[in-house]
Formats: C-alpha cells, sequence, structure tokens
C-alpha cells in the first residue's frame, strides 16, 4: 500500500497563465484559474494535474549544466517528432538540443524555460 499518491506536478514561473496556456496548447485539458496558481486538468485515462504557480524572482534550469541542475524534466509522447517539434515551436518552444536527428526524443525549453522532451514510443 502506497503512503501517498501524486496530486500533481507544479511548475514555478514568472507568469502561470502564459505558461497554463503554452502546456495546454500541447496537453489539452482544462485550465483552472485561482489567480496566481493555475491547475491544468489533464484529459484522458490516466488524467492528472500540471500546475503553474507564480515566482516573481524565477530563474530558468540551466540544461546542459554540470554546475547547475536542470531540476526536473518532462518527457512528452508523441507519435510525430517533426510534426509535434513545428507545433511546440509554434507556440514558443525553444529548442534546446535536436542535433541528432536520428534519436527517438528532442529537448525543448518552455517560454520560462523548463526544459521539456518530445519522445516517440
Amino acid at each position: 500500500m502506497a503512503l501517498a499518491e501524486l496530486g500533481s506536478v507544479v511548475l514555478d514561473c514568472p507568469d502561470p497563465h502564459a505558461l497554463a496556456a503554452f502546456y495546454a496548447g500541447i496537453l489539452g485539458g482544462t485550465v483552472e484559474d485561482n489567480g496566481d496558481w493555475l491547475d491544468l486538468r489533464l484529459p484522458g485515462p490516466a488524467g492528472g494535474t500540471l500546475a503553474f504557480q507564480a515566482a516573481p524572482g524565477h530563474v530558468p534550469p540551466k540544461w546542459p549544466s554540470p554546475e547547475a541542475s536542470q531540476q526536473f524534466h518532462l518527457d512528452l509522447t508523441v507519435e510525430d517528432l517533426d510534426a509535434a517539434e513545428a507545433a511546440v515551436l509554434a507556440l514558443g518552444a525553444k529548442v534546446l538540443d535536436a542535433a541528432d536527428r536520428t534519436r527517438t526524443w528532442r529537448t525543448y525549453a518552455d517560454p520560462a524555460g523548463h526544459p521539456f522532451c518530445l519522445c516517440t514510443g
């Protein structure tokens, strides 16, 4: 028996509304606005919540950097890397590492600087 269950993953950011809209554009779902805290309720059988908290002094993690931890990153599963890449770039993502186009993943930063990967199966 588990001691707890995961309630949500929370991202600190300077603009929770903008970051919630970015991830809603990628993952779908419904944004619930609570002022300086927003919840993105994710669709699908697993559901879950990705939350966004206002952090005015937010400093984005560095990737890759042996001197500064990236803290964590999201792996987002997609069917077509090229199509997904075009979509996340149009939403405001920045490429961090897509040099090896034969890999099954590519790494980006969201508009607040958090790293995330698009991955195939």
